[in-house]
């Protein structure tokens, strides 16, 4: 069943976060992940959800998301996420179809 990581991120340091927009798409998708939303507009419809920026990755099921986000090849990009911006994430299953 199909697993989501969705993660709300305020970017502290743009400069710094760069490398890690430029290098973590490759290891998504090694863990068979593809990005549904990357911090596109976000505009609240109902509440007051001030988010900066919103992603959802889509994984083929939950332990492919915990997979990824336990890898070695995320682990550097992971300290570099966490030393520009601030962050929650989830992982949330999907549907049965």
């Amino acid at each position: 069943m199909t697993a989501y990581i969705i993660a709300t991120v305020t970017v502290l340091d743009p400069e710094a976060y760069r490398p890690y927009t430029v290098d973590v798409p490759a290891v998504i998708a090694q863990y068979g992940g593809r990005y549904l939303v990357r911090g596109g507009a976000v505009s609240a419809i109902e509440g007051d959800m001030a988010l900066d920026r919103v992603v959802v990755i889509e994984f083929p099921s939950v332990e492919a998301a915990r997979a990824f986000h336990a890898s070695p090849e995320y682990a550097p990009l992971l300290v570099l996420r966490q030393s520009a911006s601030h962050a929650q994430l989830v992982i949330v299953e999907g549907v049965a179809p």
